[in-house]
């Protein structure tokens, strides 16, 4: 039979991965801004108890970190509020919830990856909104697992690959962060790890998944250049130049080194570590294939 399983915020870049990454033993139902309002406690408690699921994914969020700081209301509803509301639902119904949550809940004053466990200290209002749904999750449901994680792209919606990919077609060269230090994410391999998380029930609490490595945003978008170059994607690599980030102010604080340490992942999910750069050339791939999207 069937797994009947719910995915919130399937419109966005990972939503649409999970919905791409499904197994045949999965009857997956998703759920868009348009569609579910998380911030609404009556309707996610009307929307799921139609849906009747046996899990839920919750992949909604506000990802503006920028505008979150002019914002934090909304930021709030769907990241703290939105969590809550469902996680309720959750816990109402026995029902198992697996929450996405972000590196931002992290200070960024550490020097060796943040462990599932670390002090938090989020630095401006988005990440403090996602350290809020966590706390909501946790007291709703504690046995919702919880998967961090930092610096998704994918070929859907908007992000750092995508963006680059526009701006080094436009311009011969380009300036970007070098002093802030994470690793990427490709939403594909954190859908798979979500869906092998999804086949351990016993599995709770917090967990971090990114792909494997470090870089900062300079260095990514250097392999960016050279992996789209080599795939016919640019015409040539753009020049890229590294500069601090206080020459390039944003209304946020950022972390300035958010690196998660994933070895509980690795061991608990059964899953082996891939590179980022590996991760980029197979996006790079996708993008390659479906240009349009």
């Amino acid at each position: 039979m069937k797994q009947r399983v719910v995915v919130v915020g399937a419109g966005g870049q990972l939503g649409r991965e999970l919905l791409r990454t499904a197994g045949p033993q999965t009857q997956c139902h998703s759920l868009d801004r348009a569609q579910l309002d998380i911030g609404d406690p009556v309707a996610v408690a009307a929307t799921l108890a139609s849906l009747q699921p046996q899990l839920v994914i919750n992949a909604a969020a506000y990802t503006g970190v920028d505008t979150a700081e002019s914002e934090p209301a909304a930021a709030f509803r769907v990241n703290a509020e939105g969590p809550r509301n469902i996680a309720r639902w959750c816990a109402q119904q026995s029902v198992r919830l697996l929450h996405v949550s972000t590196d931002f809940v992290f200070s960024g004053e550490s020097s060796r990856p943040y462990t599932p466990d670390a002090a938090t200290g989020p630095l401006g209002e988005y990440g403090r909104s996602k350290l809020a749904g966590e706390n909501a999750v946790r007291e709703e449901l504690p046995t919702a697992l919880i998967l961090r994680t930092a610096w998704v792209y994918s070929r859907f919606g908007n992000n750092f690959v995508k963006t680059m990919l526009r701006l080094m077609s436009e311009r011969t060269s380009l300036s970007v962060v070098a002093d802030q230090t994470g690793t990427p994410t490709w939403a594909r391999g954190l859908a798979e790890a979500l869906w092998a998380a999804a086949q351990r029930p016993q599995l709770c609490g917090i967990y971090h998944w990114t792909d494997a490595g470090v870089c900062s945003w300079y260095d990514f978008a250097v392999a960016i250049a050279e992996e789209a170059t080599t795939r016919g994607l640019l015409e040539a690599p753009a020049r890229v130049q590294p500069i601090p980030a206080s020459a390039y102010p944003t209304p946020a604080r950022r972390p300035s080194y958010s690196v998660l340490d994933k070895s509980s992942s690795w061991q608990d999910l059964e899953l082996e570590a891939v590179h980022w750069r590996v991760q980029l050339r197979a996006m790079l791939d996708d993008v390659k294939e479906s240009p349009n999207e």
